[in-house]
């Protein structure tokens, strides 16, 4: 009993600080919110889309390590990892050629963060997954075929 009003005494205390803070104009509800790239997510091409996230054309590069599955059972949830030995990453962003909105997640870092992002992503069928990383002002780009499978039997 005493660890659910504990629970409950914690969420209580936590909204009451964030509400007196927004109503005292300290906190803006839009900088608690992430930062929405429209733009790049409505561009219906791959190179599109690149270009638009990453302000021109990607270098390839062999410092980028895709790690996602040779075959998917279900492309509505694929986990895909994208990590990078560079240094100064800014950005990572996810593209699939194939989907009728290739990108698929952005990633924007700090300095003080690794060039390392976990996500799940949803592929509309087999298709090159693109990684791209921002770093020191530059685009670099890896990427890898996933092959998706209708019902896990290799259609």
């Amino acid at each position: 009993m005493s660890m659910k009003r504990r629970t409950f005494l914690k969420g209580t205390v936590t909204t009451g600080v964030l509400s007196v803070a927004v109503g005292a104009g300290l906190l803006k509800p839009s900088q608690v919110l992430a930062a929405w790239p429209e733009s790049a997510f409505a561009q219906k091409t791959l190179s599109d889309a690149i270009s638009t996230i990453a302000g021109g054309a990607a270098a390839d590069s062999g410092d980028i390590k895709i790690k996602a599955p040779d075959i998917a059972e279900n492309g509505a949830v694929v986990p895909i990892t994208v990590s990078t030995s560079m240094t100064g990453v800014e950005k990572i962003s996810v593209f699939v050629a194939e989907n009728p909105q290739p990108l698929a997640a952005s990633f924007d870092l700090t300095s003080s963060c690794e060039g390392f992002v976990s996500t799940r992503i949803k592929m509309g069928k087999t298709s090159d997954v693109v990684a791209v990383v921002q770093a020191g002002g530059k685009a670099f780009q890896a990427k890898k075929t996933v092959k998706v499978t209708i019902g896990g039997c290799g259609g």
